[in-house]
Formats: structure tokens, sequence, C-alpha cells
């Protein structure tokens, strides 16, 4: 069973990339981020002639999540229950699994912060706060669950291209990673880590500056699974190959795979 994550930037924009991707890698779910569109714009039929069904939180303009299944998801839910937000960052569904029973995946995009002195860095640092709590309820209602998708933090320094450039900054403060690691806390595995994986692994590339040919990026794009799946992921890497499209996202899929 294959889990991705992928960050748009415009599904308006990159709908055929998206496309492509799916034909290329028929992956059972793929959460997507920055839709950047309204619900009644989403282009459904443009998946469902793909095999896939669909759950989607839209915004005009900003933000906007989808959940793309094989599977059609069953108790859908839209944002963090309890937690009063205009912004559309959260879109869960439960699928079957393949191997017995169901998996809950829930589709994320986490807030930027913009600037550690910004008004929307406390806000990210209360949503981050919301998630916590609902992720504990999530899991013990399903213990297999799977979260993917812009979490907006780089981890530890192994997840920044230059981490003295970056010290200071939104993405990388004490206080986002505690945020993270309070995730990890509750019973949850950074996917990506399991594994050995090669240095300078990233995930997302400024446009400007060339970062994407001096792969000055960073890793801000998570799988987070379950202490029930992580004996079971066989796999979970980064797929850079769509960040060389023409008009591409700046960020790539990121896959994980478990066994049946």
């Amino acid at each position: 069973m294959k889990l991705a994550a992928w960050n748009v930037n415009s599904l308006k924009v990159r709908l055929p990339q998206v496309i492509d991707w799916l034909n290329t890698n028929p992956v059972d779910a793929l959460c997507l981020q920055e839709l950047k569109l309204e619900d009644d714009k989403f282009p459904l039929a443009a998946f469902t002639e793909l095999g896939y069904h669909a759950a989607w939180a839209g915004q005009k303009t900003y933000n906007g999540v989808a959940l793309i299944s094989r599977q059609p998801g069953a108790d859908i839910v839209r944002n963090i229950p309890g937690f009063e937000d205009p912004q559309r960052r959260l879109v869960a569904a439960t699928l079957p699994d393949p191997a017995g029973g169901e998996i809950r995946v829930v589709s994320v995009y986490c807030p930027n912060g913009q600037a550690l002195d910004s008004e929307k860095y406390p806000y990210k640092l209360s949503w981050f706060a919301a998630l916590h709590e609902w992720l504990r309820e999530e899991l013990s209602r399903y213990p297999k669950l799977a979260i993917l998708g812009d979490y907006n933090i780089a981890p530890d320094d192994r997840d920044v291209h230059d981490p003295a450039k970056w010290e200071g900054q939104v993405l990388v403060s004490p206080p986002e990673r505690a945020a993270w690691t309070q995730l990890l806390d509750l019973g949850l595995s950074d996917s990506f880590r399991l594994f050995e994986q090669p240095e300078k692994s990233f995930s997302w590339w400024d446009y400007r500056q060339g970062a994407f040919r001096r792969n000055a990026g960073l890793r801000i794009d998570h799988v987070l699974i379950s202490d029930a799946l992580k004996d079971r992921c066989i796999a979970s890497l980064i797929d850079k190959a769509p960040r060389a499209n023409e008009q591409p996202s700046d960020h790539a899929p990121v896959v994980a795979e478990l066994k049946i």
C-alpha cells in the first residue's frame, strides 16, 4: 500500500502534472496541499477518470487540501474539530486496509508562520497544539494512522541545506521543532528516518537563485505513521523528478510504502 503527499502550489496550474504523476505512480492515497481553489472548482472528474475518489477542503487563492484515494473514504473530517479556523488546512478519511481493517489517513497543510515576529507565528504554534490534541484522540480511535503533508518544519539540521543561514528563521525554530517532537511523542514515526537516506535529502526548494539546481532545499514534507504501521513500512522516499518539470511546484512528492 503506497501513501503519498504533494504540495502542488495550485492544483489548477499543476493538475496535468498530478495526473501524469498518478499515471506513473498509481498510489493508493495521495494527499495534496495548497490547492488554492474553492470547493466548487475542484477537478473531481479528472481523478474519477483515473479510478480515484476524493475528499477535499478548498479555499480561494490560499491553502486547501485534498485526499485522493483508490477506495472511497469514510468518516471524513475537514479542519481540526474544535479549533476555529477560516483557513482550510486538514482533511481526513478512513480507508480500507488491504491487510485487513482500516487506516485513517490525514492530509495536512500546516501553517508557515512567516517570521518569528509575525502574528502568524503564534497562530502556527497554536495550530500545532490543536493538531496534537486531536491526533491524540484519533490514535485512540484509529490505531493505524498516517498523517501526510507539508508540515512547514524541518525537524533537524540534517533537513536544512545550510543550518547556519537558516538560524533564527521559521521552519527551524526551537518551538516549531518542539511541536514536531510532541507529535512523535504521541507514538508517531517519521517514516523517512526509518531508513538510511542520502545526505542532503530535501522536499522543497525556493524558486529563486537556482535553489533546486544547487540542491539548496529543506525537508519539510513528511509522512508520519503510527506504531501500528511502523513495522509494515518498507520504504519512504522523496520523488524529486516532478521538481524538474516545466512550471513545477516548489515541493516534491513524498511517498511511504506499507507491506500488506
